[in-house]
């Protein structure tokens, strides 16, 4: 691993409860190709108010995002998917899985 990759995790506050009109996104995000990148797509996803949890696997690219649809947007989520990355060494492109998608 390079050590110029290291992205250090961001904290997510605990919320006691969660909010009851609170949606899950699935997403599927391209362009990861270690731990590190899946660490940088969540802490930008993290910082979208409205994101109550973030969930990326970089190796299947699959993406679960707790939201409160009406503080956050899946557009403001997958556009915070696309941040995430430097433009060059690091690009990354999100797009919304179909409703009834299952593992």
């Amino acid at each position: 691993m390079k050590e110029e990759c290291y992205v250090e995790p961001i904290a997510q506050p605990i919320l006691a409860d969660e909010p009851s009109d609170a949606r899950i996104a699935k997403l599927i995000v391209a362009g990861m190709g270690c731990r590190n990148c899946a660490t940088r797509v969540r802490n930008s996803l993290l910082q979208v108010k409205g994101v109550i949890s973030a969930d990326v696997d970089w190796k299947s690219g699959l993406t679960f995002v707790d939201y409160v649809p009406d503080q956050a947007t899946v557009k403001r989520l997958i556009h915070a998917v696309e941040q995430a990355g430097d433009g060059q060494q690091h690009r990354y492109v999100a797009r919304i899985l179909p409703q009834g998608f299952t593992l």
